[in-house]
């Protein structure tokens, strides 16, 4: 691989060698709870400490960007920003191109070096989700069993052991009645491969718009 690649691979994941455990809290307006207004996604992330350590911006201004969200829903396209709060720089891109079904996500650096994906597979049941590295080779899945829907089990490839947990939280009465803002926290202690921690922290972004975002 290039060495500017290599460098610029180094730089995006190069947070994620402490994140052992992050709590994803998604940041809603109360103008946005009380009417059921929706607007462009935005997370914080804290990680095992309580320290806020990154921010997650889904981009798009506009009527049309409006009119996207409320008639595509979980549908649609989008990217998204990912930003280190300590540098005060950009770490990651995050792409959700359109799909029917099989929803992905592209993740690569802010110059466009392409990290991964995270790519939906056919189940018939339960919801499964490959992590690919740059390659496009799997290297770990995320796996929802039937009886616990706010639950995704991180295995490495080609084995069923469970190695982290990717887990939607309460996020309190009033926003779980009236809002669709999410809160997940995900365990990555047992991963040592930083550029994994990243897809799998990227991951949460998807599930969080497939599997919980609702039409208003």
């Amino acid at each position: 691989m290039d060495t500017s690649l290599v460098q610029a691979t180094a730089n995006a994941v190069a947070p994620f060698v402490n994140s052992q455990r992050l709590s994803v809290r998604q940041r809603k307006r109360w103008l946005e709870i009380l009417f059921s207004w929706e607007s462009n996604n935005h997370y914080q992330v804290f990680d095992q400490n309580e320290h806020p350590v990154f921010e997650v911006r889904e981009q798009g201004k506009g009527l049309g960007n409006l009119i996207k969200r409320l008639v595509m829903g979980p549908l649609r396209w989008f990217t998204a920003d990912v930003e280190s709060l300590a540098q005060q720089r950009a770490l990651l891109s995050l792409r959700k191109p359109f799909r029917f079904i099989f929803h992905r996500l592209d993740v690569a650096t802010p110059d466009g070096t392409h990290l991964g994906a995270i790519q939906k597979r056919w189940t018939w049941f339960r919801r499964k989700y490959s992590v690919e590295d740059a390659s496009g080779q799997e290297v770990a899945t995320l796996f929802g069993p039937v009886f616990r829907p706010w639950t995704f089990k991180i295995r490495m490839a080609g084995s069923d052991q469970e190695v982290g947990l990717l887990q939607k939280k309460w996020s309190g009465l009033g926003k779980e009645l009236f809002s669709d803002a999410d809160n997940f926290w995900i365990q990555l202690e047992n991963i040592e491969n930083p550029q994994l921690r990243a897809l799998l922290f990227s991951a949460t972004v998807l599930i969080d718009v497939v599997h919980f975002e609702r039409a208003k």
